[in-house]
């Protein structure tokens, strides 16, 4: 792992989660696991199932999903923010980590594409006085 992303790296990233959903009502999980198998997507799904991503106020969870040694990627968002964000939105961020991802600087990949997420969320849910936080702002790594 500390090839990919370091300990400083990760509170980095967890630092990039908090500060997004500080202006949201959204929850942004990010996981980052060795390989994410011959079905990315499936994998995906059921990772944001069991992490209760499904289960927000107002469905606007998002995962971002890494699987370092496969080189796969896949960004997921609950129905909430799907019914908001353009049509191309989770391609263009996806397009941004892989630029960054080229040239092995997976940090600031993850950290762009996580800011760009929080922006996408604040503009569709913006931070409210009741909002709480629903999930942790942990980096998943496996």
């Amino acid at each position: 792992m500390s090839k990919f992303l370091s300990k400083s790296d990760l509170q980095r990233l967890k630092d990039a989660v908090a500060t997004s959903e500080k202006e949201t009502s959204g929850e942004i999980v990010v996981s980052v696991q060795k390989k994410l198998g011959e079905d990315p997507n499936e994998t995906a799904k059921k990772f944001f199932e069991e992490k209760g991503l499904t289960n927000t106020k107002d469905r606007n969870g998002i995962l971002i999903m890494i699987g370092y040694k496969d080189q796969q990627l896949v960004i997921l968002g609950d129905e909430g923010i799907n019914e908001k964000v353009p049509p191309k939105f989770w391609d263009e961020i996806i397009l941004l980590m892989v630029d960054h991802f080229k040239d092995n600087n997976y940090a600031k990949g993850l950290e762009k594409a996580i800011l760009q997420v929080g922006q996408q969320l604040k503009e569709y849910f913006p931070h409210q006085s009741d909002d709480v936080n629903e999930l942790p702002d942990d980096i998943h790594v496996e």
